[in-house]
């Protein structure tokens, strides 16, 4: 029984780590500032930052050992969130990005659309007035 939860637990990490990986090219073509960065082939480990905006980071780390969202602002620890909570935020920030319609230019109208310190992501019914037809998949 723990030889099979085991295995499962590293194909967990190891699609999490490929959901990372595509997440962040999908922000980097929506002109984010975006990277992931994988230690090895085995996929068994991954960090994934996005800057939403000039001073606003987002760092998800995943390994075996475990799984950890931080976000900061100014150089400011805002929240750090672990395991299914971390997965969660991750999530809204997919959602985000399969919701707003495209990067702005403008770095104050981009950090409107971010995630909002301590308040979790816009969600996709108040995201730029996009329908269901305009949403693409990240």
């Amino acid at each position: 029984m723990f030889v099979r939860l085991a295995q499962q637990h590293r194909q967990f990490v190891r699609d999490l780590v490929m959901n990372l990986q595509a997440l962040a090219i999908v922000l980097e073509k929506r002109g984010y500032l975006a990277s992931c960065y994988t230690c090895g082939n085995e996929m068994s480990s991954a960090s994934f930052m996005v800057s939403l905006d000039d001073n606003h980071l987002i760092r998800f780390l995943v390994s075996d050992y475990g799984i950890t969202w931080t976000e900061m602002r100014d150089d400011h620890e805002l929240m750090k969130l672990e395991g299914a909570e971390a997965i969660g935020q991750l999530q809204d920030l997919a959602d985000l990005v399969k919701y707003s319609l495209e990067p702005s230019a403008d770095p104050n109208e981009r950090a409107s659309q971010a995630i909002a310190p301590n308040a979790g992501v816009t969600p996709p019914s108040q995201a730029a007035g996009t329908t269901a037809s305009e949403e693409g998949t990240p």
